[in-house]
């Protein structure tokens, strides 16, 4: 593999864009008042509603790779927050659910929504057969990046 290999360039444009996110995240976290994890937790559960996932505490735990302490506390963090709530499953009672909130969701669409907007429009040049292949490469590079987290949590 040398420098001028497409993939290995696709690699490190991937890598400047995880900076950036990685910036505008560490603003949203600061001018918030939140950890990093919190951030990330909030990412997963909101991802999780969007594929119409019932997230349980177990669940988030296995995405971010902590233990039941340590989701508890994010978990009563966040509700403190007013960003999450906990709510009782209603096929089983025992089974916990988080939920991000209204309020939540209009904090990240107030502080990521311009990001947003501008990433959407910068799209809106290229076909739809190209988008569909950003989306397939994106994918696999995704599916090939997976670290296997779910599967080491304690």
């Amino acid at each position: 593999m040398t420098e001028a290999d497409p993939g290995l360039q696709l690699v490190h444009l991937l890598r400047a864009l995880t900076v950036q996110f990685d910036l505008a995240g560490a603003a949203f976290a600061q001018a918030n008042g939140l950890h990093a994890t919190d951030l990330r937790a909030l990412i997963h559960l909101l991802d999780a509603g969007r594929a119409g996932l019932d997230p349980t505490p177990g669940w988030l735990g296995g995405q971010l790779g902590l233990n039941s302490a340590s989701v508890t506390a994010l978990a009563d963090r966040l509700e403190h927050l007013g960003l999450v709530r906990r709510e009782r499953d209603t096929t089983d009672r025992r089974r916990v659910l988080l939920r991000v909130t209204a309020q939540a969701t209009a904090l990240g669409w107030g502080f990521f929504g311009p990001l947003i907007g501008r990433i959407v429009t910068a799209t809106r040049p290229f076909t739809p057969a190209e988008l569909a292949t950003a989306d397939r490469v994106l994918r696999a590079i995704l599916g090939s990046a997976d670290t296997g987290i779910e599967n080491s949590a304690h």
